[in-house]
């Protein structure tokens, strides 16, 4: 055995300097972790596997001084050696160091927040940054219950946030995206007055299919500023009813923003901008969304104004 041994040193030693350095390598702490695990493998298997394990050596002692993911000297940015033995052979996997894994995180709950003609500043709102004022402090504690329920289901109702401009109503909304993301739980907000444009649009370009479809499936939407928009018989019916009406039967909850009560909302789309009343519409899609969310009036100074 020692002479083999000994035969495989000297092989090797064009490629591995010495003996010391090849007992540092074997010494290295995750080298001898994985011969504990290991410890009917012969040492020739270790000295015949000099050149991998080596690079295990220097790629871990460069995670030691990590300089970043952006100047990583490592052979795959980002990523370190792991030992294995795969059919008698000794070889190096590799896998994502802690430093990716959390920039592959923070991408990912970046891409469950979707949001459309949402002001960043309103996308990238959170709680811990928010003032509680008396008139707020229900809807932002039903706001963090909400996403709360994630952590063992999900919710079995939406919210509605109703009151004056610039309370803040659209920012409690942004901020329960952003608190969303550490239960993994896709959002989509969109501005309703913009959206409802755009829709009509879709119709040219033969989009229109696709971006329902979005709407109706996200796990959580949030509805900025229902009730803004220009309705017409076509967007309330075959837009905003369709919509809803996916959501009820799937349990998806929905969030809602607006200017308007309940009953402002339902006399909001039981008029046509080309005129006329349709009370039975207009309710049959309040029957979408009355029994499905809970109510909060939201007060306060108008922010935009100071």
């Amino acid at each position: 055995m020692d002479k083999l041994v000994g035969q495989l040193k000297k092989r090797l030693s064009g490629r591995v300097d010495s003996e010391m350095e090849a007992k540092k390598i074997l010494s290295h702490p995750e080298v001898q972790s994985f011969r504990k695990q290991h410890p009917h493998l012969p040492e020739k298997v270790y000295y015949r596997s000099l050149v991998q394990l080596r690079q295990l050596v220097r790629e871990r002692e460069h995670c030691k001084h990590c300089p970043g993911l952006e100047k990583c000297p490592n052979l795959m940015e980002g990523h370190q050696p792991h030992i294995q033995w795969y059919g008698g052979y000794i070889e190096l996997r590799l896998a994502p160091c802690e430093k990716m894994i959390a920039l592959e995180m923070e991408k990912k709950r970046k891409n469950l927040i979707q949001s459309h003609y949402i002001p960043e500043d309103i996308v990238n709102a959170t709680f811990d940054q928010m003032n509680w004022d008396p008139g707020r402090v229900a809807a932002i504690e039903a706001a963090m219950d909400f996403c709360d329920q994630f952590a063992t289901g999900s919710p079995k109702k939406g919210l509605y946030f109703y009151g004056p401009f610039g309370v803040g109503k659209s920012r409690i909304a942004g901020a329960m995206a952003q608190y969303l993301v550490q239960y993994g739980i896709d959002s989509l907000m969109v501005y309703v007055p913009d959206f409802i444009r755009e829709i009509k649009d879709s119709i040219r370009d033969g989009m229109l299919s696709d971006k329902l479809e979005t709407l109706k499936k996200a796990t959580v939407l949030i509805l900025d500023d229902i009730g803004a928009e220009n309705i017409t018989p076509w967007t309330r019916d075959e837009i905003l009813g369709a919509i809803l009406q996916y959501r009820m039967v799937y349990k998806l909850p929905t969030v809602m923003t607006s200017n308007l009560d309940l009953n402002e909302l339902e006399n909001h789309l039981g008029h046509s901008e080309k005129g006329g009343t349709e009370r039975v519409k207009a309710k049959r899609i309040m029957e979408r969304i009355r029994p499905f969310v809970d109510v909060y009036y939201v007060d306060g100074y108008n922010r935009r104004a100071n």
